[in-house]
């Protein structure tokens, strides 16, 4: 597997190396593809890699629910550090002026001349 290859592309080229193999009349058995597949990640993928060999039987399991496996940790992985620099950068922008209300005395009239649902109003505006 090739640095930073996406995961889809690495099991695409093991599936046209396999199937010219196979034109040739080689023969594997699951669990002989699985082990190569295996093998062929890169050293970003030895976490799930170990998991994998530790955890389910290399010789029964189908290679179709490996790359189901390596294909869902890829785009997971993908998401996660697109939010990673997403935030990043919200971090990197100023902060955002915000603007405030200017208070202006209409002639004739004082806040002592509202009445209780005005001053609520008013209140509700300066709470939000």
């Amino acid at each position: 597997m090739k640095q930073n290859e996406p995961i889809v592309d690495m099991i695409t080229r093991f599936t046209n190396i396999i199937n010219g193999l196979k034109g040739f009349d080689q023969k594997f058995t699951n669990g002989e593809l699985l082990s190569k597949t295996l093998r062929s990640l890169s050293k970003d993928w030895n976490s799930l890699r170990m998991l994998i060999e530790n955890t389910k039987d290399v010789n029964t399991y189908p290679l179709e629910g490996l790359y189901g496996i390596l294909m869902t940790d890829d785009l997971n992985s993908a998401e996660t550090s697109e939010k990673t620099i997403k935030s990043k950068e919200e971090m990197k922008e100023p902060p955002k002026r915000q603007i405030a209300l200017k208070l202006t005395n209409v002639e004739g009239s004082s806040s002592m001349n509202m009445n209780d649902e005005e001053l609520d109003n008013l209140a509700l505006l300066v709470k939000k």
